[in-house]
């Protein structure tokens, strides 16, 4: 699970980050995000709607899914920033995992968060 100190507090800090953030969509999630100088490590939240998936344990199963794979890529990030997912279907819920890590890193791949060597 992703510590503590790499979650959103409050619904302002999230607020921000819709206004201001840059958009990345892909057919199952949208990723909005923006740089955070501020900080000293990212922050993440994941938004599963209740419209996307009534089970509340199916959408703690993605989040849960969601924040191990993006707590073992924070390393590869190449600077702090403010990361939203939104689910937007609820394919990833029966996805196997290796898929499911594909379809993360594509919109992590898009936004070019990762270092580059």
């Amino acid at each position: 699970m992703i510590p503590f100190n790499n979650r959103f507090h409050g619904h302002s800090s999230l607020n921000y980050v819709y206004r201001n953030g840059q958009v990345f969509r892909s057919r199952f999630a949208t990723l909005k995000f923006s740089p955070n100088s501020k900080r000293s490590m990212s922050r993440i939240a994941v938004v599963v709607g209740k419209k996307v998936i009534k089970s509340a344990v199916s959408r703690n199963r993605i989040r849960r899914r969601t924040y191990e794979h993006i707590r073992q890529k924070m390393p590869q990030f190449n600077n702090n920033y403010d990361l939203i997912i939104i689910v937007s279907s609820s394919e990833l819920m029966t996805m196997p995992a290796p898929e499911f890590m594909v379809q993360i890193d594509q919109l992590l791949d898009q936004a070019k968060l990762y270092k580059t060597v």
